[in-house]
């Protein structure tokens, strides 16, 4: 279990190691705010609870542009993990099968690498549509590509606790938690 940082403004930034964030709460840099006392870390000098929620002491500016980059992690977010072409879930897909990125019109036929061109595919699909069109393929979207609502995307691909997710609600309300938890 990962320990849920946020920023000085309470913002949800994101899921860190327990040792990462206890080092922060040490050097003064953040401060526990929900900890575990049954996860006690323990050195020569000291023993602190694990900590399952910090807050940095110190704003930390987030550029846009880190957070609308697409990571396949983000696009199978997004996906709900479902090959866009036959519907599969990850968990349906056979031994040898994966999801991967599909590029709805191919790189080499002048399509970009953005939200609205790539959709997951499971690899049998990827591999039948190759380098056509969809259509050309055979094959229809389920779904028409679109630039997600990056709050819900990242929040989507972390597994939270109960206590964490009451930050999440505190920042971002119920309808965001709701997403989050699917």
């Amino acid at each position: 279990m990962g320990c849920l940082a946020l920023n000085a403004s309470y913002e949800p930034l994101t899921i860190l190691p327990v040792r990462r964030a206890l080092r922060l709460v040490i050097d003064r840099k953040a401060e526990a705010l929900e900890v575990d006392r049954d996860r006690p870390f323990r050195s020569e000098a000291l023993e602190m609870p694990a900590p399952v929620v910090i807050r940095l002491v110190r704003y930390v500016h987030v550029p846009r542009r880190f957070r609308r980059q697409v990571t396949n992690t983000f696009l199978f977010a997004r996906d709900g993990y479902r090959c866009q072409y036959c519907g599969r879930h990850r968990t349906e897909l056979g031994y040898r099968e994966s999801l991967t990125r599909d590029h709805v019109v191919p790189v080499s036929r002048g399509g970009g690498n953005g939200w609205t061109n790539v959709v997951t595919a499971c690899s049998r699909c990827n591999l039948r549509k190759g380098d056509a069109l969809p259509e050309e393929a055979g094959l229809h979207l389920l779904t028409r590509p679109r630039v997600p609502d990056q709050v819900q995307l990242i929040w989507a691909v972390r597994r939270v606790t109960p206590i964490q997710a009451k930050y999440i609600r505190m920042f971002y309300g119920e309808e965001v938690l709701r997403a989050v938890r699917g």
